[in-house]
C-alpha cells in the first residue's frame, strides 16, 4: 500500500473508532456513515488496497475476512440476514484505498444494489 489512510490510523488506534472485533489479522468497526441500521467494516491489518489487487496468496486473508464478517453479524444479531460488499476502485465507489468489506442489515435490503 503506497498511501496512509484513515484505516491504517485506526488500525494502529491513533484515530478512535468503535471496535467490534479485532485479532491479529483483522479488525471491525461501525461505519461512520451507516448505510442500514447495522453496518459494520472488516479491514485486514495487512496493507491491501483492493480485492482488485489480491493475489493468490492472500487467499487465507481474504476468506479469514469473511468469516470475521459472518462472526460480526452474527454477534450483532443479523447472522441469518446479512449484506458483505466490496468496492475495488475509484469506478466502483471505492473511497478509501485499503481493502474494507461492508457488512450491513438490520432491514430489508434491495436487489439489484446500484
Amino acid at each position: 500500500m503506497a498511501e496512509e489512510t484513515i484505516f491504517s490510523k485506526i488500525i494502529r488506534k491513533e484515530i478512535p473508532a468503535d471496535i467490534v472485533y479485532e485479532d491479529d489479522q483483522a479488525l471491525a468497526f461501525r461505519d461512520i456513515a451507516p448505510q442500514a441500521p447495522v453496518h459494520f467494516l472488516v479491514i485486514p491489518k495487512a496493507p491491501l488496497v483492493s480485492l482488485g489487487d489480491a493475489e493468490d496468496a492472500d487467499a487465507a486473508l481474504l476468506g479469514h475476512l469473511m468469516l470475521v464478517a459472518r462472526r460480526v453479524a452474527q454477534d450483532a444479531g443479523i447472522g441469518d440476514a446479512f449484506r458483505v460488499v466490496t468496492n475495488s476502485g475509484e469506478a466502483a465507489g471505492q473511497s478509501v484505498f485499503h481493502l474494507h468489506l461492508h457488512v450491513l442489515g438490520g432491514r430489508p435490503l434491495a436487489w439489484p444494489p446500484g
